[in-house]
């Protein structure tokens, strides 16, 4: 882990040099959550994860403590990634009808009943936010070598990718939220509501949650 600082009462946790970076942001943001929780570091405002980062954000004027960070982190395993109070699940229902159904099965060299499968089969974890209001970045929550991580981007981006389109690219599987361009393989859509601004919170999804997609109906 690198330290670095981010202004006066904040520091960035830089894990892209470990191993597998994913786990060391997800172990991160969770113990400093719990020791938080716990009552350690009371100044804490803000846990913010990224692919390989975490940026811990304290209260304003009170400088960041970088030592109480060092401490938590020292003070826990790597196996304490995920325990700590319930992590919420949300189950959301796809129609499974992606234009890019095909693509992705011939990347992973199985069929798109395969891909479905694969899919569904797969319990998912919003590793962070990003990109738009409510887009979140899921990743296999307990299969680091999922096929489905190794599917590409698309060579050619769409313009316009619809509100509710279920995709994967790069590593990470997830809902637009709205209507906007977008590079990612389309699995099919849902018509569950991620991102309302109208609610409390706003967005269905966040760091931590683990989702479970289930097949509306497979194309045959």
């Amino acid at each position: 882990m690198n330290e670095l600082p981010a202004g006066p009462d904040a520091v960035l946790l830089d894990f892209s040099a470990d191993d597998d970076p994913t786990l060391a942001v997800r172990h991160a943001e969770s113990v400093l959550r719990q020791a938080h929780s716990a009552g350690a570091l009371s100044t804490l405002t803000e846990i913010v994860p990224s692919a390989t980062t975490v940026l811990v954000q304290f209260e304003g004027g009170s400088g960041a403590d970088s030592l109480g960070i060092a401490r938590v982190l020292r003070g826990a395993g790597r196996d304490e990634v995920g325990s700590g109070d319930p992590v919420d699940e949300v189950r959301i229902v796809v129609r499974y009808d992606g234009a890019d159904l095909d693509d992705v099965a011939q990347q992973v060299g199985t069929t798109v009943a395969g891909v479905i499968a694969l899919h569904t089969r797969t319990r998912w974890r919003v590793q962070f936010m990003g990109f738009a209001p409510g887009f979140a970045y899921l990743v296999p929550d307990d299969d680091a070598d999922n096929p489905l991580t190794r599917v590409r981007r698309r060579s050619e981006p769409r313009t316009r990718v619809p509100s509710g389109a279920v995709a994967i690219a790069a590593g990470y599987s997830a809902v637009y939220p709205r209507s906007s361009p977008g590079g990612w393989n389309l699995l099919g859509h849902t018509g569950i509501t991620v991102w309302d601004e109208s609610a409390t919170p706003p967005s269905l999804l966040a760091p931590g949650t683990l989702v479970r997609f289930e097949a509306d109906e497979i194309r045959r």
